[in-house]
């Protein structure tokens, strides 16, 4: 299974991206997916999950009301759609992929519980 995240950039505040990260070995809607940041000098940090049964999201409260986690079966590709950033948002952003999806409700924010990572995008915003 690969990963290939992208959609990063240098965005001033208030402004919106959106990451996208499409797989290939595996199937999105068979997959429990998320999206990680890592600050530098910080751990990796849960943004988003989205549920291969059923499709429900999973936010942090970071950033609850102001991303979107999305997927398109179709291009089998899995979406994150940041609105109103703030510089604390900048991060590296990896994509995730937990497949066969094993893992329980209560490990969707755990990176353990993701067995394939991409290869991170760079998000930068700007005061």
């Amino acid at each position: 299974v690969q990963l290939q995240a992208s959609g990063g950039g240098l965005v001033q505040a208030g402004g919106s991206l959106r990451l996208s990260c499409t797989a290939s070995g595996s199937t999105v809607r068979s997959s429990n997916m998320a999206w990680f940041r890592q600050a530098s000098g910080k751990e990796r940090e849960f943004v988003a999950a989205i549920r291969s049964n059923g499709g429900y999201t999973y936010y942090a409260d970071s950033v609850k009301g102001r991303f979107t986690i999305s997927r398109d079966n179709a291009k089998n590709t899995v979406y994150l759609l940041m609105n109103s950033l703030n510089p604390e948002d900048t991060a590296v952003y990896y994509c995730a992929a937990d497949t066969p999806p094993l893992t329980v409700l209560s490990g969707l924010r755990n990176s353990a519980g993701y067995d394939y990572w991409g290869q991170g995008t760079q998000v930068t915003v700007s005061s």
